[in-house]
């Protein structure tokens, strides 16, 4: 077990370690905000640090209030989640002038009601529309393997905090990949649960259809444990599902045994860097998974996903287009304005056609349980790089790093992310995709690689 105040602990090493006695909450928090202060100057992970509701929160834990499942466990948010008394940034300067939110958004309600200590509000890509981490307003969250590296986006404060070890467990949304990209790039486990299961209640939206909320970590106990503490209807959310509570924590010792895992070829395949189809062939030879299946349209359902993206994302930001163009990031009000420019007609036939994936999807579940896909094609481009090559074609960066997550969040799948550590390199993961609500069969396959030594995330 490592040192409860030290970045290698985890939240369940922590938790434990508070709930036994062995250590004070205070002590713990204490140690992140020290890493946290020790860190930035170098990852650029956090914008907003709550200090002294922290050293309070920490306070009440060790008078034994609040103690639960994640007691003591100091956690970290992207700024797009509502934290009360301060303004919800979403990665914008726009919205630093808006009202300061009323209360926390639900899920950080939810870790806290656990006993988990909110300690700040992490960096990311403005109003998500980014898979790259740089951002004009608050400069680039750096990846701790590689300051020089980009962390993915848009959740790229959240990759970074957990990976340089300043928290165990941070919250990111992902739309079109944004908690898959940084946990790939930054070498940790990342839970995009099934479309709706999670509430967004309390979180600034960017495109309804897609957006979810999860968590990044740097086990996959932690991954089960944080989501099982977050699962449950919520009436704010009016996509949330009303379904039973299903822990997963209890199952992750299962193993594999029953389970139907194959790869995905075609479109999975075309386009990766050698490191990223290394990463699923060891993966898949370490789960004895040596069929390959082709998930039929794939590169359709991307197309669909950017014009629905697309056009939900201009019109929601119409007013503040019309309003402040100069006060967005150029990259971003340029997507943006092309959004709105989009016929009407396309969003319509982009949802038709995702009403037919997803029931070609649906199909194949009736015969495997676990599909294997790269998180991304490549590991961390540069930061400020445009243009990268993949397959021997040159494509933007920002582009193109949600290559292969785009077409798995357009039907809501859920998605654990498994982190390969390259020795000498950049870290890659692998997506360990499930049939909806079927979370726990994905981190089971996920610990099973981590016991096995495949996939780990060390703090870098």
């Amino acid at each position: 077990m490592s040192d409860p105040l030290s970045k290698q602990a985890t939240a369940s090493e922590i938790a434990s370690a508070v709930m036994s006695g062995k250590v004070k909450a205070a002590a713990v928090v204490e140690a992140a905000l020290t890493r946290i202060e020790t860190s930035e100057a170098r990852v650029n992970a956090f914008t907003d640090v709550v200090a002294d509701r922290a050293r309070k929160r920490a306070g009440e834990i060790d008078a034994g209030l609040h103690r639960g499942p994640l007691a003591g466990v100091p956690f970290a948010v992207k700024n797009l989640f509502d934290i009360k008394g301060l303004p919800t940034r979403a990665g914008s300067k726009i919205n630093c002038d808006g009202p300061k939110a009323p209360r926390d958004g639900s899920l950080i309600r939810k870790l806290e009601a656990a006993g988990a200590i909110l300690v700040g509000g992490l960096n990311m890509g403005e109003y998500a529309y980014d898979f790259t981490g740089e951002n004009a307003h608050y400069g680039p969250s750096r990846n701790p393997h590689d300051p020089t590296r980009m962390t993915g986006g848009s959740s790229g404060g959240s990759g970074a905090a957990v990976a340089s070890g300043e928290v165990p467990l941070a919250l990111g949304s992902d739309t079109n990949g944004s908690i898959r990209v940084p946990s790939s790039l930054c070498g940790l486990f990342g839970l995009k649960p099934t479309y709706g299961r999670l509430s967004r209640a309390g979180s600034f939206p960017f495109v309804d259809a897609f957006d979810h909320l999860g968590p990044l970590a740097r086990s996959v106990a932690d991954l089960a444990l944080s989501f099982d503490t977050m699962q449950g209807w919520d009436p704010d959310d009016p996509v949330c599902t009303d379904r039973a509570e299903e822990p997963t924590s209890t199952e992750l010792g299962q193993g594999i045994g029953g389970l139907r895992i194959v790869v995905a070829g075609d479109y999975f395949e075309r386009g990766a860097e050698s490191q990223a189809l290394e990463a699923v062939a060891t993966v898949a030879k370490a789960l004895g998974a040596s069929k390959t299946i082709v998930i039929p349209q794939a590169a359709a359902a991307r197309s669909a996903a950017y014009i629905i993206t697309a056009i939900e994302g201009s019109q929601l930001h119409l007013p503040r287009l019309r309003a402040r163009p100069q006060d967005f990031d150029p990259d971003t009000r340029e997507r943006f304005m092309a959004g709105a420019l989009l016929p009407g007609a396309w969003y319509v036939k982009a949802q038709r056609f995702r009403r037919h994936y997803r029931a070609a999807v649906q199909k194949l579940f009736g015969e495997v349980d676990i599909i294997l896909a790269p998180a991304t094609p490549c590991t961390a481009p540069k930061i400020g790089q445009v243009m990268m090559k993949l397959g021997g074609v040159e494509l933007p960066v920002r582009a193109n790093l949600g290559l292969y997550t785009q077409p798995i969040s357009f039907i809501g799948l859920p998605v654990v992310v498994a982190p390969l550590q390259r020795p000498g390199g950049l870290p890659i993961g692998v997506q360990i995709i499930a049939n909806h609500y079927n979370e726990a069969a994905a981190l089971r396959v996920a610990r099973h690689l981590e016991k096995q030594g495949v996939a780990s995330a060390p703090p870098a």
